[in-house]
């Protein structure tokens, strides 16, 4: 996926004054409409254009990615329902503030499924579990270009998940979205290394059958990769704004 360029930090994206001058354009043609523009959101919110507090600008968002305001409307009420945004009738929609908190708990809930889902998938599947995963992290191991290494980390995490054969868990999953919009690997530093270590000790603790210690790596890895990505949004002064004065909830 290719990302969105960032933004100067200048004066506040207001809600009259936007327009589809003032945001970065996009090619993200392969996603469906919804998708694109939640991810854009995200994206704007992670480069610092639109902040907490702000409108969220629909008709400039809609302008800019070539789509109807049916879209945006949708992608926004998911957005709310995910924690990013406050809708607030006759009034707009409003950015909400990000909290550390909030950003570990997610990591930590991805650990738990992760966790819960090679547990089931080495019960299950057990040594042709190891036999599959072994090479993909091999190569995750050698990977040195962020695309590679973002597909081989999907196509891994998707075998486990897939192993552990259980519906209502690729159903909770997929309500999840990623915090980091993008390529996780490239806006992340020391997230390649993270990802290295951990997978390859996911199947160490899978080779010798030991289902326990799998789920212990798999929830290890996953906290450290939200430790990285907590000081990342410290460093981009994602955790360091007042509180909103248009009355908008934040998270």
């Amino acid at each position: 996926m290719r990302t969105i360029p960032r933004r100067q930090r200048t004066a506040p994206l207001g809600a009259e004054a936007a327009s589809a001058a003032d945001l970065p354009s996009q090619n993200l043609t392969r996603m469906s409409s919804g998708e694109q523009v939640r991810l854009y959101v995200r994206r704007l919110i992670f480069d610092g254009v639109l902040r907490q507090g702000q409108r969220v600008p629909q008709d400039a968002i809609a302008q800019t990615l070539g789509v109807s305001r049916i879209p945006v409307r949708e992608a926004l009420i998911a957005l709310e329902r995910e924690g990013w945004m406050t809708i607030i009738p006759h009034r707009g929609v409003f950015v909400n503030a990000l909290d550390e908190a909030a950003v570990r708990d997610h990591y930590e809930l991805y650990g738990l499924f992760h966790g819960f889902a090679v547990r089931r998938a080495v019960e299950r599947r057990g040594a042709e579990l190891a036999e599959r995963l072994a090479p993909i992290s091999k190569q995750i191991a050698d990977a040195r270009d962020v695309e590679e290494l973002q597909d081989l980390s999907l196509r891994f995490h998707r075998l486990v998940v897939e192993s552990a054969q259980s519906p209502r868990l690729r159903s909770m999953l997929r309500q999840m979205t990623g915090i980091v919009p993008g390529n996780f690997f490239e806006l992340v530093p020391g997230a390649d290394a993270v990802e290295r270590r951990g997978t390859a000790a996911i199947v160490r603790a899978i080779r010798k059958g030991d289902a326990a210690k799998a789920e212990q790596e798999y929830a290890a890895m996953l906290r450290r990769q939200g430790d990285l990505v907590v000081e990342l949004f410290r460093k981009r002064g994602m955790f360091e704004q007042e509180a909103p004065e248009n009355g908008a909830a934040s998270s």
